[in-house]
């Protein structure tokens, strides 16, 4: 694979753009190549001809590349080198400049600019690295403050009576960065540090999931000598501040330390919106002791995370840089590579290993307290391994797509051959049985196009796992999403087919009792594979689920986080689904399922509640919008809120009309016709502008946004026509289309599902323009609460 492209992606998406502009210096390199090539002289003997003829003798390389051999220092003369790389000071920020000596030289001005240009990428580089080790060093800071808590804490709930003992070892991370390993670099042969950092990060790379072997395009003796030139960087700078060494902290810190809230309850939010005075005093109790284990470890293992990271940042950089040299120095023959590689050594960048000594004490850290001494089970956690696609997840998929594609063929066979419609009872099966069934049908449809997201997710380098705040190795892939709605739709289907019976007992005038419990028992499966405890199905994937749509239903008394109101979103678009499931719970609970017999529609209590699962979606959004309002005090939050305040009435009015279309019928209908319409538009543009980010007038893709990740630019703008189209489909309810062909019922399934479809366009886009502003912030981590809390003053002391 060429570097380009293994470059690309091992990149961590949301610090795409602080990575060196490969392509961009390629292209440059590509404009000198060219002035070369339109400026050589014709001959009959090309040179070119002459490199290939002669690269065939490779062993004797002293006539075809002396120009590649090194000189002594004595016989190099200073005129002769192209480039000269210095440091300035600017702004109290150090930088680096090229100074390209062969300007006067025709084509010049091309490198020169191409020097500029690599100048600019490598102090973006630079600065950009210096400014997470800052970050990474204050968070080291930190959690060394909490992890002498955490000791103490130990301490005190073990045994409550006994004095500190001295001996006990108290984690210093940011300060022994600072002042160890020192002695061990100078006592270390070079070639070994060499070998083994590089080892270690080849390492870290391809534990990221990486399956492709080879960063480059030449051979390995080209590998091995690059590897060796990019990773000169091991020499610790001289002149360090001398630390001196901290005591161990006795267990008065605990003076001057409060719990923080980490995890958030009704009965906290509650407590805080009302001022209740929480509790000051630390409970030294073993349940306290492992919810802070809990958190801190949940804080060493994103923090770890983010060290490994910022190391592989630095080695695919300093790669990068070495290729590109490498490729100038090939197109021109100048030999600056070497020169340019020196300052990459000796600079920031190159030199420092904060980032790699300071991942060693997070591991000695981690596997003594968080994982009893045992390094295996501490390293797996720290660095657990990619899920890999096992091949039976794929032959079960495939299985189960057949099986739904067969099973929905034979359906289709059935009813035609047997002209079932025609029968006398085909009404009475559309109205009871037909609403029981496309329960299955929303449920398969929404989960094929959250497959599909996943699929284009991947494929356009979304970190949609980083956005809704999966844990690494256990989100579903598209092929586990796939697996599951085809199960589901063929079990459905199998009992469609099985319940696919016009006639009655000629003598009971009964249906046959299990065939007609078929579509309860199914949904009865589906929830209890849902709620089951076992660690089976995918455990903790339905346990993110049920936690999301928990805190939906409790809206507004949970801090409301994305995966929250993207899944009341997800509900907003089920709301056939929710009304099928209510009809449910009134056939077989009141109605008489053996004869298909059924006073649902005709009771106040089910009218009254189909209004109010429907509009339970979009109450909880309100909540959320409202409590986003309170917390961030951000007026966009005030008119979210407001569309869904103005959708739920659309909604209730359009019910109203379908329900009640006689002499009243003309009011309801004009209400419904005034708030649908205000509310269609409000949310299409909300839609467009707001969760999608596009219909930007001034942006470079003009109409859409500066930023796109998908290369097709009509794809964009076919999503927002769609998108439209299917807003309007509610039109429907108030017109009432009628079809010879298709039933009432039919007709309104058609329409939910069109809705389920633009709901899965929308999921793409929204959660695209989502990771967009994270990579605009470099937001490639999420914030851990810690569970101390220090005493301003006491921070103020230190």
């Amino acid at each position: 694979m060429k570097f380009g492209k293994e470059f690309a992606a091992q990149m961590v998406p949301e610090w795409q753009e602080a990575y060196m502009d490969y392509g961009y210096l390629k292209s440059l390199l590509k404009d000198i190549l060219l002035h070369k090539q339109r400026n050589r002289p014709h001959s009959s003997a090309t040179p070119t001809g002459l490199k290939r003829k002669l690269s065939l003798y490779r062993a004797f390389s002293g006539l075809t590349q002396r120009h590649y051999q090194p000189l002594s220092p004595s016989e190099q003369d200073i005129e002769n080198q192209p480039i000269l790389v210095h440091s300035v000071l600017r702004d109290g920020h150090e930088k680096y400049e090229t100074t390209f000596l062969m300007a006067a030289e025709e084509g010049g001005e091309y490198e020169l600019v191409y020097f500029r240009r690599l100048d600019d990428e490598f102090n973006k580089v630079d600065k950009f690295y210096r400014s997470k080790v800052e970050e990474v060093m204050k968070e080291a800071a930190e959690l060394n403050k909490q992890m002498d808590a955490l000791v103490a804490f130990r301490v005190k709930v073990e045994n409550p009576t006994a004095s500190f003992d001295s001996s006990v070892e108290m984690t210093r991370l940011a300060s022994e960065v600072s002042a160890s390993t020192t002695a061990l670099h100078a006592s270390t042969p070079r070639g070994v540090k060499l070998n083994r950092r590089v080892s270690t990060v080849i390492e870290d790379i391809k534990e990221e999931g990486s399956t492709r072997h080879g960063h480059l395009e030449e051979s390995g003796e080209d590998i091995g000598e690059e590897i060796q030139t990019t990773n000169k960087r091991v020499e610790v700078q001289n002149k360090k501040k001398n630390i001196k060494p901290i005591k161990p902290a006795s267990v008065e810190i605990l003076n001057r330390v409060q719990l923080n809230n980490t995890c958030e309850t009704p009965r906290s939010t509650l407590r805080g919106f009302i001022k209740y005075p929480g509790q000051t005093e630390l409970n030294f109790t073993k349940e306290n002791l492992s919810k802070v284990e809990e958190t801190l470890k949940r804080a060493f293992i994103e923090f770890y995370h983010k060290l490994r990271l910022l190391k592989n940042y630095i080695f695919l950089n300093v790669l990068a840089f070495s290729k590109i040299m490498k490729k100038y120095d090939k197109i021109t023959s100048r030999g600056a590579a070497k020169a340019y590689m020196k300052m990459v050594d000796k600079s920031y960048l190159g030199s420092s290993d904060e980032v790699t000594r300071l991942m060693e004490r997070v591991e000695k850290v981690f596997i003594k307290h968080f994982s009893n001494s045992n390094r295996n089970k501490g390293m797996s956690i720290l660095r657990p391994k990619p899920k890999r696609e096992r091949h039976r997840i794929t032959f079960s998929t495939g299985f189960s797509a057949g099986c739904t594609a067969a099973l929905t063929l034979a359906l289709i066979l059935i009813v035609r051959a047997r002209k079932i419609m025609d029968h006398s009872g085909s009404t009475q099966y559309m109205e009871i049985m037909f609403p029981l069934y496309s329960l299955f049908g929303f449920v398969v449809l929404h989960m094929l196009m959250y497959a599909a997201n996943i699929f284009f997710w991947r494929r356009y380098r979304v970190n949609h796992s980083f956005i809704f705040g999966f844990k690494q190795g256990n989100d579903l892939g598209y092929h586990q999403v796939l697996l599951l709605s085809f199960v589901l739709a063929a079990l459905a289907l199998a009992s469609v087919l099985a319940n696919l019976d016009m006639q009655i007992d000629p003598e009971t005038k009964d249906y046959k009792t299990f065939t007609e419990l078929l579509p309860l028992i199914l949904v009865l499966i589906v929830i209890a594979i849902l709620l089951c405890p076992l660690n089976i199905v995918y455990r903790s994937s339905r346990m993110f689920f049920l936690t999301c749509l928990f805190h939906c239903i409790c809206a507004p008394l949970y801090k409301v986080t994305l995966p929250d109101f993207f899944m009341a979103d997800q509900f907003t678009s089920q709301g056939q689904a929710l009304r099928s499931f209510e009809f449910y719970i009134c056939y077989y609970g009141w109605g008489d399922f053996k004869h298909r017999q059924s006073s649902c529609k005709s009771n106040r209590i089910f009218i009254a509640f189909s209004f109010i699962v429907v509009v339970i979606p979009y109450w909880s959004r309100f909540l959320q919008c409202l409590r986003r309002l309170f917390e961030e005090k951000d007026i966009m939050q005030g008119y979210n809120g407001l569309k869904y305040f103005l959708t739920i009435a659309a909604v209730c009015l359009r019910t109203a009309y379908t329900l009640d279309r006689g002499d009243k019928g003309m009011g309801w209908k004009v209400l419904a016709w005034m708030f649908s319409v205000s509310t269609a538009i409000f949310s299409t543009y909300w839609d467009l502008v707001i969760d999608w980010g596009l219909l930007q007038r001034h942006s470079k893709n003009r109409w859409l946004r500066d930023k796109l990740l998908v290369p097709q630019k009509s794809v964009y703008f076919a999503a927002m026509v769609l998108n439209v189209l299917l807003r309007f489909a509610w039109l429907q309810t108030i017109l009432n289309f009628n079809f010879s062909y298709l039933h009432r019922q039919a007709m309104i399934s058609i329409v939910a599902s069109l809705e389920i479809i633009r709901r899965g366009v929308w999921n793409f886009f929204r959660v695209e323009n989502e990771h967009l502003n994270n990579v605009g912030k470099y937001r490639a981590f999420k914030s851990v609460p810690l569970p101390f809390n220090y005493d301003e003053d006491e921070d103020k002391d230190e």
